[in-house]
Formats: C-alpha cells, sequence, structure tokens
C-alpha cells in the first residue's frame, strides 16, 4: 500500500495560496526527497500530512487513512518538523518518557533511541541548554520512538556537524533498507544526492516533478559531451556545433555516439568522449528558477 498519499490538495490562508492542488505518492522502501525554494509550501504539506493543518480542499491519506484516524499514530507514524518545539525545562530522557506514556510505548524503548541517536550520555541534561545539534538528534529519537513504518523529516540536517550528517544519511538510507516510508524535506542539494532514492519538487506550491533522482537529473540541459583531440580544430570544424576551450570542447547538442561516428569517419583520433552529466544542485537550480519566491 501506498504510505502517504496527497489528492489535489490545497491550502490557503486568505488570499495567500500555499499549496496549490498538489498530488503525489510517498512509496515504502525508498527515500523520498522533498523539494522546493523557500515558501514552495514543503512545510505546510507536512502539516497538512500530520494533520497540524487543515487543507483548504483536497486530502491526503497516511496508509489509506487521514492521520487523525490513526489508531496508535507515533507506532505507524514518526516525525520531525520543529526541532525546538519542546520544553526547555525537562530533560532529553524526561522529554521522551513523555511522548512514549502517551503512546503506551514502554520507558524501554526511550533508552534504546536515546542510544540510536547518540544522546546517552546528555540524557539527563535540561533540553533548553541543548545546541540545535543536539535538538535536532534530540527530534530525530521522539520520530523513532514508536519503531514506525513512516518517517517525516523536515531539514533533519540543520545545525549537525559533518559526523552528524553522515550519521542521519546512513540512518535514513538503513531505515528505508528496512522497507520503512521516509520522506524527508531539504535544502541540501549534495546530501539529496547521496540520500533519496526519488524526489518530489515543488514551487509555489505547485508540483514541479515527481521523479527518481537519475530522471530529474536527466531533465537538465546542462549536461554536456566533452571532447578531447590532438585535432581539435578540426573536431570543431567538424561538428560546428562545438563550444571551443583550451584543451577541450565542450558539446551540448549532441551525443558522444554522434560525436564519435563522425570523426571516426573523418579518421580523427579522440583523446577523451565523455558525457558530463549536471549535478543534482545544477538540475534543480535550472528546474526551479521560476518558482523562487525571494531572488537576487
Amino acid at each position: 500500500m501506498t504510505a502517504i498519499r496527497a489528492t489535489n490538495l490545497s491550502k490557503r490562508y486568505g488570499k495567500t495560496v500555499a499549496v496549490a492542488d498538489l498530488s503525489f505518492d510517498v512509496e515504502p522502501g525508498q527515500v523520498t526527497g522533498f523539494l522546493g525554494p523557500n515558501g514552495a509550501g514543503k512545510s505546510t504539506t507536512m502539516r497538512m500530512i500530520l494533520g497540524l493543518d487543515l487543507p483548504s480542499s483536497g486530502d491526503v491519506l497516511v496508509d489509506g487513512v487521514p492521520y487523525e484516524r490513526l489508531k496508535s499514530p507515533l507506532r505507524k507514524v514518526g516525525a520531525l518538523l520543529d526541532a525546538k518545539a519542546v520544553h526547555g525545562g525537562r530533560s532529553a530522557r524526561n522529554h521522551l518518557l513523555a511522548i512514549a506514556q502517551s503512546n503506551a510505548i514502554p520507558a524501554s524503548r526511550v533508552e534504546e533511541v536515546l542510544d540510536i541517536v547518540g544522546l546517552r550520555e546528555v540524557a539527563k541534561r535540561r533540553v533548553g541548554g541543548f545546541s540545535l545539534g543536539m535538538s535536532q538528534r534530540l527530534g530525530i529519537a521522539a520520530a523513532l520512538l514508536g519503531d514506525p513504518e513512516i518517517l517525516l523529516f523536515d531539514e533533519p540536517v540543520n545545525g549537525l556537524d559533518p559526523d552528524g550528517i553522515l550519521w542521519i544519511r546512513t540512518l535514513m538510507r538503513k531505515l528505508a533498507a528496512e522497507g520503512r516510508t521516509v520522506f524527508v524535506s531539504s535544502h541540501l542539494m549534495s546530501e539529496m544526492a547521496q540520500t533519496a532514492d526519488h524526489l518530489i519538487v515543488i514551487g509555489k506550491g505547485r508540483l514541479i516533478a515527481d521523479t527518481s533522482v537519475e530522471e530529474f537529473i536527466g531533465r537538465s540541459s546542462q549536461g554536456y559531451v566533452r571532447v578531447r583531440s590532438p585535432r581539435l580544430a578540426e573536431v570543431a570544424e567538424l561538428i560546428k556545433v562545438a563550444e571551443m576551450h583550451p584543451d577541450h570542447l565542450r558539446v551540448t547538442a549532441m551525443s558522444t555516439l554522434e560525436i564519435g561516428t563522425i570523426t571516426a569517419r573523418a579518421g580523427i583520433p579522440l583523446e577523451e568522449l565523455t558525457f558530463v552529466q549536471p549535478s543534482l544542485e545544477a538540475a534543480y537550480m535550472e528546474l526551479t528558477k521560476d518558482s523562487l519566491e525571494f531572488s537576487a
């Protein structure tokens, strides 16, 4: 069964349209990246998934039902939306215990998730004194408490150091490999390139792309063929659509096969014939450039 299904989902705040007729599915067994510029509607969409905001129209189902109809929601869905939305006077352990008791989750699970996120040594410290990175780890611990099948993370790497980023990346991949659904919003394209299997991209509340990472990058026009040859000027004259550089040609209008065939027929040797794929960041910037709320 599809883990999360949004159908014609819309949200308006007065005259402001935050989400507009948005439809997508989030499937289990993979990490789905949720991307979009600031103000695109990502956080609003996640809040609607969790029943924290009501749609103006359309609906969103979690495991086939609205979130509020789940019998033990924390055992089905774990979420991190705002790492600092905690009672600062409680210790990390007591914060997790309070959440666990609300869904009849045993106290032993609190100790397990403290170990998973690496907060065992500071479990007795008040949360109000935590750094952003420590708060992120605590929020992830809370999301994992019910050992849920579905996990939602909104900007989970905020405040994490390089070791922490590697840790959360590995954790999300591990959770997906176990057959769980991982839906993660992030602005860090380098992380999404290494973590996500599938992408849902929105801009100004509307769907831009719903595709695999590879297909998304493949849509970009920024890929090119790099050509090197001891007779570079002859190659440039032959194919006529090349951008000349001191030691290579950059070709966007022909494939490696076409270039290789033409140069072989002309008897011109090649030292390199490589398709250079654009990065996820480059593809993202190209495909969302018309959906920016703020630009300079």
